[in-house]
């Protein structure tokens, strides 16, 4: 279960790539891919292993003007399906 403090990564099998010709980020890995909207983009990429998943939520929450307590509850949400996938573990 993913929660506020975990502190997450992503999984040795995923890969971040940004796609140059469709300007845009997708996930790779093995014989897959998903095609990210920003948003989802900019959660990943966030995802060092060393910080926690309400720090990132913080930062987000400011640069897209929306409540904290909303962005959360959509991060933590989007981060237990890739975590479903296997594509986003914790570090603890």
């Amino acid at each position: 279960m993913i929660s506020a403090e975990s502190r997450l990564r992503l999984a040795p099998k995923a890969r971040l790539r940004f796609d140059r010709k469709a300007s845009r980020y997708m996930l790779l890995y093995p014989e897959r891919g998903l095609v990210l909207n920003p948003t989802a983009s900019d959660v990943l990429r966030r995802l060092t292993g060393e910080r926690t998943v309400a720090s990132i939520v913080e930062e987000l929450a400011m640069t897209y003007g929306h409540e904290p307590h909303a962005v959360e509850k959509e991060v933590l949400a989007f981060l237990e399906t890739m975590a479903d996938r296997g594509l986003v573990q914790d570090v603890a």
